[in-house]
């Protein structure tokens, strides 16, 4: 399937005429509560040619790629451009993009460079609406009355406990659910009626539904009602332009050696 993935990306870059700086899994894989017909959700972002971007149409052309979901393999990818604006923004979904451990493309310096700029343009305040916002849309999409989606009960949980990651200070979310459950819980049967949930969403299919343990309804349900204000957390990170122009075009340089970028 890596190989597959990879095979993909490649072609995207011939048909496309453009570079992969990074592709990732993302999604349910990469968070660790796939189903047993889990997608492959890969992301990646690209870089286009130098005269690609000097068009007096620019803000016209299309800044994202996509392909059908095919093989099981679900392709979508950001321009740099598009990129850099969102990272300027702390756009968590990015900041997990760069933290994934399954990494399928990794070429120039660009990733790493985002990587080292991570605690400068990092806001808590920006994460806590994502998350936030996540788990609540996820939640209104349960199934009603006694059985649950448990995709759905995921999207929730990981929501919440991101929340809480965020409310206590922990830096950047992580993608890893596991590590987001045993640094923000402590209750004891929580977490084994949690584990109990994944095992059993790992040996079912994406759609499956069942009753959730009380443990987990009085988890969700309270911390749904009673989420804690947001006005007190640090909104401070650094929205400098200046220093993602410059990778902007030095990411253009490193690509395409010889082009004009100016």
């Amino acid at each position: 399937m890596e190989r597959h993935i990879k095979n993909r990306l490649a072609d995207i870059e011939r048909d496309e005429d453009v570079l992969v700086c990074l592709a990732v899994e993302s999604g349910s894989r990469a968070w660790g509560f796939p189903s047993a017909d889990s997608d492959y959700d890969v992301r990646f972002i690209y870089v286009r040619r130098p005269e690609w971007y000097l068009s007096i149409d620019l803000e016209r052309r299309s800044d994202v790629i996509e392909r059908p979901i095919e093989d099981v393999i679900d392709l979508c990818g950001w321009d740099i451009r598009k990129a850099l604006r969102l990272f300027r923004k702390s756009n968590p979904p990015l900041l997990e993009w760069l933290q994934y451990e399954t990494v399928y493309v990794e070429k120039l310096m660009f990733a790493r460079h985002l990587r080292e700029m991570i605690p400068e343009f990092h806001s808590p305040k920006a994460s806590y609406h994502h998350y936030r916002n996540m788990a609540e849309g996820s939640f209104r999409k349960l199934v009603s009355g006694e059985d649950a989606q448990l995709k759905q009960c995921f999207y929730v949980l990981r929501g919440l406990l991101a929340v809480r990651w965020v409310r206590a200070g922990l830096g950047v979310v992580p993608g890893e659910f596991r590590r987001l459950l045993y640094e923000t819980i402590t209750d004891a049967v929580l977490r084994e009626a949690i584990e109990a949930l994944l095992e059993a969403k790992s040996a079912g299919g994406e759609l499956d539904a069942r009753r959730l343990p009380d443990s987990i309804e009085r988890f969700i349900e309270g911390e749904m009602d009673g989420g804690p204000a947001m006005t007190d957390l640090d909104g401070s990170a650094t929205t400098e332009v200046a220093r993602l122009d410059s990778l902007f075009r030095a990411t253009l340089a490193e690509a395409w050696p010889g082009r004009s970028v100016v």
